[in-house]
């Protein structure tokens, strides 16, 4: 079906109309937005609707959105926390990456394509994308935990990959006249990068903290700022033969170390993804699904090296290095997919005239494959884990050295009187009480920092995951004490799953007789969890209205304690 010719206005109007639908769609089968404006971009193109008939007003604005999507990229690069992580992330990651590419190439060339096109699609699916990544462990409360950070970790290396990846592309293309990228000789592009690295780093050692403090006094002042810093630096490294995307960049970098990253970054994600959606369908409008289904085998054979292979090498380098098969395999499912930047990358060969559209669609139909799949992947994780754990023993070094390290065996001779599952500001405030009237508390988390701000306080802390049957196994449950689950639900696919119910269901299967109580901020859930065998259903804000009602309506003496509070961090709050 293809519509009349519209005004450019209403032209970009019907487009938003249908992102906004399919949009809509793509949430409820819980999928990413990457995917439903890939879907935007294929029918509004010449092979379905041919909707796109503005194509100059289009493309600028896909620039416009790239150049803001290197720019947060670029402003969230923080190297540190490689190293805080340790060589995990930097193995994990470089492996992954080695891996991806060699053995992409090979498959590639063993389907037939071309050397320089089996390189670019090599390289293409060995980028993850952290946007997806990190919104589905923030939406299943694991980004704090161990495999979530490891996760992190590795993007980051990733990261970095991509700009050195972009960096050797702009210099490969230095003289070629397409996409408006600056010609000129090798020596003076080289020469210009320099001279632009020298300027950020001016910029960040002179200008950047303290024209971003003067600038947020107005934080749509600040907005302004940093766009109109992603588009320069972008049009500059464009203008010297760096690209568009290397500019951007250096753009975010620039603005990387000053305190006001986090909301820079915050407020142009939305600006980010409203203007991506042009970006994706340029994309679409340049493709012809009728030639797509020549590349159907190939999609799918580098979908399912993608979706096994990239998991499997993270398995078996952290199973290496000392981790758990558990986490191993949580921290490999969250690169079974390609991102935003394996189309941009590919994108950018083909301008550069490299490699040719087919190119472009084969990685675009392997981005749908395994964005899709890996959502699910992700979001069913620790089902997945249950189903494949008894084949995963080859990959789990004996006594898992590493996690062995970071949680220190408790004292087997005395069981604690009470298990607390969950140490944020709710279960820390529970130890504390429980310590204060002589009761031993053992507290346990699957976030590192949570464990070691219980230790700084002075309680006994586990590092491990309350919903892994192994480790349950093995603590010191009290046998006449409680078990107390403070850890909120997760999300999983189109419902939510209680972590409580899972905790019940684990802890007995271990052979736990004792008492168990369990949080749940849902009223719905309290019914549920009694009969799935919970002795106490704990309802923070309902118990604490009932508190404060009763020492409104009696003496203000009650109030009073010794015992402080405790905020988010796990520190104690003044007055």
């Amino acid at each position: 079906m293809t519509l009349p010719s519209l005004a450019p206005f209403a032209e970009v109007a019907l487009l938003l109309g249908m992102a906004a639908a399919i949009g809509l769609l793509g949430i409820l089968i819980r999928q990413p937005l990457i995917v439903s404006f890939l879907a935007v971009g294929l029918l509004a193109g010449p092979s379905a609707m041919d909707v796109v008939r503005s194509n100059a007003q289009i493309d600028l604005l896909a620039k416009l959105g790239i150049a803001i999507l290197l720019f947060l990229v670029g402003i969230k690069l923080d190297v540190k926390l490689i190293r805080s992580l340790g060589a995990v992330s930097l193995m994990t990651g470089l492996g992954q990456v080695a891996f991806t590419s060699i053995f992409g190439y090979l498959i590639g060339l063993a389907l037939g394509l071309d050397h320089l096109t089996s390189l670019y699609v090599a390289v293409a699916l060995t980028f993850s994308s952290t946007i997806i990544i990190v919104k589905l462990l923030s939406d299943k409360r694991e980004i704090d935990s161990l495999h979530g950070q490891i996760a992190l970790g590795f993007l980051i290396v990733q990261d970095l990959v991509v700009v050195l990846a972009m960096i050797v592309l702009s210099a490969i293309g230095i003289g070629a006249q397409s996409d408006g990228h600056g010609g000129g000789s090798v020596p003076l592009v080289l020469a210009s990068g320099l001279a632009m690295l020298g300027l950020v780093v001016a910029f960040v050692r002179y200008v950047a903290s303290p024209l971003t403090e003067r600038l947020a006094r107005s934080p749509e002042l600040l907005v302004v700022f940093a766009i109109a810093q992603a588009t320069m630096f972008a049009a500059l490294g464009d203008l010297v033969g760096l690209g568009k995307e290397v500019g951007g960049l250096l753009a975010g970098i620039s603005l990387a170390s000053t305190p006001y990253r986090e909301t820079i970054a915050a407020r142009l994600a939305p600006l980010r993804d409203f203007l991506l959606l042009f970006f994706f369908i340029a994309l679409g409008a340049t493709l012809d699904l009728s030639l797509l289904g020549a590349h159907v085998t190939a999609a799918v054979v580098f979908s399912l090296f993608v979706l096994i292979g990239n998991p499997l090498v993270v398995l078996v380098i952290m199973g290496a290095m000392g981790y758990r098969k558990r986490t191993g395999f949580l921290a490999g499912l969250t690169v079974a997919q390609i991102s935003e930047f394996s189309l941009i990358f590919v994108a950018m060969g083909v301008s550069l005239g490299h490699v040719s559209k087919d190119a472009l669609g084969l990685v675009t139909l392997v981005g749908l494959v395994t964005i899709a799949a890996s959502t699910y992947m992700i979001t069913y994780s620790h089902r997945l884990y249950a189903i494949c754990e008894p084949l995963l023993g080859l990959f789990e070094r004996t006594g898992s050295p590493r996690e062995t390290r970071a949680t220190p065996v408790a004292d087997a001779q005395s069981s604690p009187d009470v298990v607390v599952f969950g140490l944020g500001r709710f279960g820390t405030a529970i130890g504390l009480r429980l310590q204060k009237r002589g009761i031993r508390v053992l507290g346990v988390d699957f976030n590192p920092l949570a464990v070691r701000r219980w230790r700084d306080l002075g309680l006994e802390a586990h590092f491990g995951d309350a919903t892994d049957a192994d480790f349950l196994a093995e603590l010191p449950l009290p046998p006449k004490g409680w078990i107390v689950s403070t850890v909120p639900q997760h999300v999983t696919g189109l419902s939510h799953e209680n972590t409580g119910t899972t905790i019940l269901q684990l802890t007995r299967a271990a052979g736990y007789r004792g008492r168990i109580a369990v949080a749940s901020h849902v009223s719905t859930e309290v019914e549920a969890l009694l009969s799935a065998g919970a002795d106490m259903v704990l309802e923070p804000f309902q118990d604490a209205a009932d508190r404060a009602v009763e020492l409104l309506c009696g003496s203000r003496q009650e109030a009073r304690t010794d015992i402080p509070a405790i905020d988010t961090e796990g520190r104690e709050i003044a007055g």
